[in-house]
């Protein structure tokens, strides 16, 4: 059964239209209010923990919830700006039964969005959406007096989530003589990420640490590297480090100023367990991940799998094969062993944990794993009379797929996808061979426009 308000991670749009308004959040609040305090029956009074990223309608959005949540007679933990992973994480600390992060992550500030962990840390189950979705449905009944939900603020929460952090890196080791570039993205990593790494003896600059509440993810973060590469070089740094606004997405500079993608990232992190037997299993990427991702971790027979786009697939293919360690293209890395959930500051720890284990640069690093050569072409197309999406199962469209396999000879591949949220097919390619890859995606999204036409 499909879902009218939950998407793959939460609920996002842009302020003010809806369902992003102070109304429906409210109603949202009071809903997953129910439905805890029913799932709940040894817990008189539910409290549920709430975050935020810097964007300025996360002041409106918290008391929203506040309100909502109240009504329904569950308690409030306040926690402030705090990256989506601490949330997660202080959830399970505080055993609150529920956690929300109010966050739209590396997107501008005028959208934000609604998103909520389990008392375990992880994201909710589709039975439980369903079911809040259900009760919005259903009018407000206010509580009595006497039974309604308290709130009150953590003002420790960002000190104990530096802790947690700091913990995931091994304790006979630290980062003095390393001098790192941290961007913050203006976004919610920009009062907890600077301590985390100074804590651990490195000397840091911190840039995109000073959120106004509509800076975020302005120019900088993982999405806009090129402050972070500019930044490293002018202070002749090791390394830069970059996050997105809620601090899931991670993506790393090397002394040279040249960016390294959550690939890149994932293959370090991998061979480092991997050389003190650490690894457990193998590694999970997505549908977009780089062929030469797979080919390296081959030479070392790790096994390797692809799940999905998105970082919610990627964990059901981790937890389907018991393995601890996947992730995006886009810097979301899973490191089970460490989180329930996607988290950029603990994927770098992992980063600068490999380094300092092999003695070796994140230059030299970087130059192990060469990306192959990806093109992507969007083909957008307008649905016929009773169609949703376009047929990728077409004779025409898997000749053209086929014809252009058999040109790469197994040096690369071809994926054809339509996208989940406007009528358009991504075209992907990528091959050792720059020129023929570009000219075999440009020939497949030409076959794409001709039969959808």
């Amino acid at each position: 059964m499909s879902k009218q308000y939950f998407g793959t991670d939460g609920i996002r749009g842009k302020v003010g239209e809806h369902p992003i308004t102070p109304d429906f959040v409210m109603r949202l609040g009071y809903a997953a209010g129910r439905v805890l305090a029913s799932a709940d029956s040894k817990t008189k009074r539910p409290a549920v923990l709430i975050g935020k990223d810097t964007r300025i309608s996360g002041y409106m959005f918290e008391a929203a919830l506040e309100a909502g949540l109240s009504a329904a007679g569950v308690d409030v933990l306040l926690v402030g700006p705090m990256p989506t992973p601490a949330v997660a994480y202080l959830t399970r600390a505080l055993r609150a039964q529920a956690g929300i992060v109010i966050s739209a992550s590396h997107n501008p500030y005028y959208d934000n969005g609604i998103k909520f962990f389990s008392a375990e840390g992880a994201k909710l189950p589709d039975a439980i959406e369903h079911a809040i979705e259900a009760e919005l449905d259903k009018p407000m009944q206010v509580m009595e007096s006497a039974k309604l939900g308290k709130a009150r603020r953590i003002d420790a929460a960002a000190g104990r989530y530096v802790e947690f952090c700091k913990s995931t890196f091994p304790s006979n080791l630290d980062l003095r003589g390393l001098k790192i570039v941290l961007d913050c993205a203006h976004g919610a990593t920009y009062h907890v990420a600077p301590d985390v790494f100074h804590e651990l003896g490195a000397e840091i600059i911190a840039i995109g640490n000073k959120p106004d509440g509509l800076n975020i993810n302005e120019q900088v973060g993982s999405t806009h590297p090129q402050a972070l590469q500019k930044a490293v070089v002018e202070h002749q740094a090791d390394l830069g480090i970059a996050f997105d606004g809620d601090g899931d997405r991670v993506m790393m500079v090397d002394a040279g100023g040249n960016l390294l993608d959550g690939d890149q990232l994932l293959y370090i992190i991998a061979l480092g367990l991997y050389a003190k037997g650490k690894l457990k299993g193998g590694v999970a990427g997505t549908l977009m991940t780089n062929l030469a991702l797979e080919h390296a971790l081959a030479k070392h027979q790790i096994p390797f799998a692809r799940a999905n786009v998105g970082d919610r697939y990627v964990l059901e293919l981790l937890n389907e094969r018991n393995w601890k360690l996947g992730g995006e293209n886009s810097g979301h890395i899973l490191t089970l062993d460490k989180h329930t959930s996607g988290d950029a500051i603990i994927a770098a720890l992992q980063v600068l944990h490999a380094l300092k284990q092999s003695g070796k640069t994140l230059t030299q690093m970087r130059a192990e794993l060469v990306l192959y050569p990806q093109v992507l072409i969007n083909v957008t197309y307008q649905p016929k009379a009773n169609q949703a999406k376009l047929d990728l199962s077409m004779p025409q469209l898997q000749e053209a797929v086929k014809s252009a396999e058999a040109e790469l000879k197994g040096t690369g591949r071809v994926l054809l996808r339509a996208s989940g949220t406007e009528p358009k097919i991504r075209v992907m390619v990528e091959g050792q061979d720059a020129k023929l890859v570009q000219k075999l995606a440009e020939e497949i999204a030409e076959v794409v426009k001709t039969v959808a036409t």
